[in-house]
C-alpha cells in the first residue's frame, strides 16, 4: 500500500479520487447525512470541494480527506479528514489548527466504522505528522458525533465554543474538543 493510504482491521482509507464523485453525490450528499453540516450542496459544490480535497491531499501543508473502503468487498463507506480550522467565527487559539472530521454514508451507520477510521487518522497525525494536539468540532445538536468525540477520547474545551454564522442557529454553538498527542 503505498505511503498515504491507511489500514484497519476492516478497512481501507485511501486518497481521494475523481471517480468518488458518483458515491459522494448518491451517499454522502444527502439530507440525512448532510444535515448537520450546513446542508445539502449542488452537484458544483461537491465537485468542486472533491477537487480541492484531491489537489490539497499531497500538498505540504494540505487538508488530507482519505475516502473509506470496507477492505473485504471494496465497498465505500464514508470519509474521514485531517483539516485547518478555517471559520472566521473560530477563537484565534483555533486558527490554522489541525481538527478531526468524518462523514459516512447513512447506510453504513451504526457499525463502528467511523470510530475505527478516526483512530487510524488519529495515529497518522500523532505519529507521522507529529501533531501536538488535534482538535475536532461539532454542536450539541450532533449527538452521534458528539458521543464518538468522547469514545475517542477527545476532552471537550468549552471555553472555545463559539457561533458560526456559516451553521443553522440549531447547530451553534460550535462545541471544540481536543486530543494532546500521546507522552
Amino acid at each position: 500500500m503505498a505511503e498515504s493510504t491507511l489500514a484497519t482491521e476492516r478497512l481501507i482509507l485511501r486518497p481521494p479520487a475523481a471517480e468518488d464523485l458518483g458515491w459522494l453525490l448518491a451517499e454522502v450528499n444527502t439530507p440525512q447525512v448532510m444535515r448537520h453540516l450546513a446542508g445539502v450542496r449542488t452537484p458544483e459544490q461537491v465537485a468542486e470541494s472533491l477537487a480541492d480535497d484531491i489537489a490539497a491531499f499531497d500538498a505540504p501543508d494540505g487538508h488530507r480527506r482519505w475516502t473509506v473502503w470496507l477492505a473485504d468487498d471494496a465497498t465505500r463507506v464514508g470519509r474521514v479528514g485531517l483539516f485547518h480550522v478555517r471559520s472566521p467565527a473560530a477563537p484565534p487559539v483555533l486558527q490554522g489548527q489541525r481538527e478531526i472530521g468524518w462523514t459516512f454514508a447513512e447506510a453504513h451507520w451504526g457499525q463502528g466504522y467511523a470510530t475505527e477510521a478516526a483512530r487510524a487518522v488519529i495515529v497518522h497525525a500523532f505519529a507521522a505528522l507529529r501533531l501536538p494536539v488535534l482538535w475536532s468540532q461539532t454542536s450539541d445538536s450532533n449527538a452521534a458525533s458528539t458521543r464518538m468525540m468522547r469514545r475517542l477520547g477527545f476532552t471537550p474545551r468549552p471555553e472555545l465554543g463559539y457561533v458560526d454564522p456559516d451553521y443553522p442557529p440549531q447547530d451553534n454553538p460550535t462545541t471544540v474538543w481536543s486530543m494532546d498527542a500521546p507522552a
